[in-house]
């Protein structure tokens, strides 16, 4: 692994153990093996989850890998990501009156056991020719680029950062997703056939008219872009949320750490800064929120845990300063609100109630309060839709032959790594369509 991007250990090495073999063999057999089972359907990649469970049951975990594979290429990712709470356990029929089974471990068990003896997903006999090129190789992108390579296609990612993986590699507190599997399944879509080329950039170092004349299609899944401005006084002493869980997992030995902390926004980016803070060593770690427990948009299920870590919540509160003393945050000034009429986002909006101006202590302030909208949009030119890339039932943008997928389309609904996994398979089915020779559309016929 390069040094730059180091195991996470310590505070911050996997919250879970992996299960042994006999903890996965027991937990497998509590598997009812559901028909027609409501696991598989709360999957948004729809993994055949009765059927890799009964694999491991008999001991077949090569089977089993290959059974999670067909669905979802990036289950090591998954497994350990999702929120299976709210999916797959959440839909487990022993949940109501027992504990439901233990989906997400079991996955990561097959897709470590599978990383582990270089089992690979099984490719097929090539239905499609044609060169693509996928500018973005965080989950979304590799889904698709590993998809259209198993199929016979020639795909070409391009990444603007160091390493691909996106979010996985970058953006996901090491908790859930250390480094080294984010970057394991960058090599696995490699050896699909996949040809990855980091630090380059499109509108700097590609143009479109670039890609067009040397690729048959282009997929754009280049995400979001960093946490935007809260505009606000002294915002340029506050640590970009995004840039301080990237801090946590590339250079961990020079991340610093406050002893009072806030962070500003409640969703599940916000609970991963304000653990990691309360991890490292910080005394007090407060959350501040302009809304209240009932809006915000992190998961129940990472509210509790950031209750159990000893973080304080402040709702109600909005950041209105920053005091700032030789160039460190010194503390945060808010006005107490009270929640008005629903606004575009659907939730009460916050109202400022006149002269309720506080202030909270602070050696260090972290925002994380979503991200930008996709700005290679307005480079390409495509439409869209309240700033986010708009596409057909097909993922096409409105310039033929560009696709686009993953969190840079997500107008409506919640974003996740699975959804943007679900995205890129989906679209390359749609493009290996495209691509398929002209013989083999008339024999399908």
């Amino acid at each position: 692994m390069d040094p730059h991007l180091r195991e996470t250990a310590g505070p911050l090495s996997e919250s879970l153990p992996p299960l042994t073999g006999n903890a996965a063999a027991v937990e497998s057999d509590r598997c009812l093996y559901c028909y027609d089972a409501p696991c598989t359907h709360a999957c948004p990649t729809h993994i055949d989850i009765p059927g890799f469970i009964k694999k491991v049951a008999t001991g077949n975990l090569r089977g089993s890998a290959q059974v999670i594979y067909a669905a979802n290429l990036l289950g090591a990712t998954c497994a350990r990501v999702c929120p299976v709470q709210e999916l797959c356990e959440g839909a487990c029929v022993l949940g109501a009156d027992h504990n439901p089974i233990a989906i997400g471990r079991l996955q990561r068990y097959v897709m470590d056991y599978a990383s582990a003896h270089g089992i690979m997903p099984e490719t097929h006999l090539p239905s499609a020719s044609g060169r693509v090129a996928v500018v973005g190789a965080g989950p979304a992108g590799l889904s698709c680029a590993g998809e259209l390579a198993r199929n016979g296609c020639s795909v070409t990612v391009f990444e603007k950062r160091p390493f691909g993986g996106g979010l996985s590699t970058y953006g996901i507190i090491g908790l859930r997703e250390p480094v080294e599997i984010a970057l394991d399944e960058v090599g696995m879509i490699q050896k699909l056939g996949v040809q990855i080329i980091c630090e380059k950039e499109v509108g700097v170092d590609l143009t479109l008219p670039e890609l067009q004349r040397d690729f048959d299609v282009i997929v754009l899944s280049t995400g979001l872009g960093r946490t935007p401005s809260l505009d606000i006084e002294g915002e340029q002493a506050i640590m970009d949320g995004l840039e301080f869980i990237e801090a946590s997992k590339t250079s961990l030995d020079t991340l610093k750490i406050g002893a009072r902390v806030l962070v500003i926004g409640a969703g599940n980016t916000a609970i991963d800064c304000a653990t990691i803070a309360r991890r490292l060593g910080a005394e007090h770690v407060t959350i501040v929120y302009r809304r209240s427990e009932d809006e915000m948009t992190c998961y129940r299920h990472e509210y509790e845990f950031a209750l159990r870590e000893g973080i304080e919540f402040r709702f109600l509160s909005q950041p209105s300063r920053v005091l700032v003393h030789q160039g460190q945050p010194a503390g945060l000034e808010c006005l107490r609100v009270e929640l008005g009429p629903r606004d575009q986002s659907g939730r009460p909006a916050p109202v400022v109630i006149a002269g309720s101006q506080f202030t909270l202590e602070a050696d260090q302030i972290i925002k994380a309060v979503g991200q930008q909208k996709p700005s290679i949009a307005s480079l390409f030119g495509v439409r869209t839709v309240n700033g986010f890339i708009a596409v057909d039932g097909n993922f096409e943008t409105s310039i033929p032959g560009v696709y686009a997928i993953g969190d840079c389309i997500r107008s409506k609904g919640a974003a996740s790594t699975v959804m943007a996994v679900q995205d890129g398979k989906l679209a390359a089915a749609t493009i290996r369509r495209r691509l398929q020779p002209a013989s083999a559309s008339s024999e399908a016929i």
